[in-house]
């Protein structure tokens, strides 16, 4: 499946990319955090979000060819 990924804030730097269009087998959000995890090794120490065409996503959430998938840092708020 071919994904849109965006990538913001620490998460850009540890990916060395801001976007990718990648072909992953994967069809949830949690299977995506663990791909992205294993290849993006920094991301095992960072707490992130995935937004889903515009909206932040539950790891339930399945995934769609061409989904514009946003990889976000996590938010501190009070």
């Amino acid at each position: 499946m071919t994904l849109r990924l965006k990538y913001f804030g620490m998460i850009a730097e540890a990916a060395g990319t801001q976007e990718a269009t990648v072909d992953m087998a994967v069809s949830s959000v949690e299977e995506l955090k663990c791909v992205l995890t294993q290849d993006i090794r920094k991301l095992v120490d960072i707490n992130f979000q995935i937004a889903v065409n515009q909206s932040i996503a539950q790891d339930s959430c399945v995934l769609n060819e061409n989904d514009e998938v946003a990889v976000l840092p996590g938010f501190a708020g009070g």
